[in-house]
């Protein structure tokens, strides 16, 4: 008898459980479509939404807004943090405006950071792609004098 109640509870336990996550949701995050795009691109992308973006919160004063980064965002409805009234047709933005990775001598998202990481990866890619750049600019300009100083007047 004993051990019937044991399971008969368990079993009710169970049922409740299932029942409150049909009832109230799984309780599941939805993805961020704005985190980690430059405040440029988000409130581009918002508005083209038909969204008006407010800034909530900004971290940091070394970058212009445009590109500081949206760490995340909240989508209306939600209830305004100035009056308490609520809004719609609004989005949210929470800028790091720090830097996009963190140095010796400049703040930002630390480099073990998957942002940090992104964005130290694609700094590394530009320099190496400007270096390439001038570096062939200047084997350009030496063979030309080459030539000139190798070809005589005619």
């Amino acid at each position: 008898m004993k051990k019937l109640f044991v399971v008969g509870a368990g079993s009710a336990i169970a049922a409740t459980a299932a029942m409150a996550t049909v009832l109230f949701g799984a309780g599941v995050a939805a993805a961020d479509d704005y985190a980690g795009q430059t405040y440029a691109d988000a409130s581009s992308a918002a508005g083209d939404a038909g969204l008006s973006v407010k800034v909530a919160a900004r971290v940091g004063d070394k970058l212009p807004e445009d590109e500081c980064l949206v760490t995340r965002s909240q989508t209306a409805p939600f209830a305004s943090a100035n009056d308490g009234l609520h809004r719609s047709g609004e989005v949210q933005f929470y800028l790091n405006c720090a830097g996009a990775y963190a140095s010796a001598t400049k703040p930002g998202a630390s480099v073990a950071s998957p942002e940090g990481r992104e964005a130290k990866a694609a700094a590394d890619a530009e320099a190496a792609k400007a270096e390439a750049e001038a570096q062939a600019a200047a084997d350009t300009s030496e063979e030309q004098a080459i030539i000139d100083t190798s070809t005589p007047d005619r």
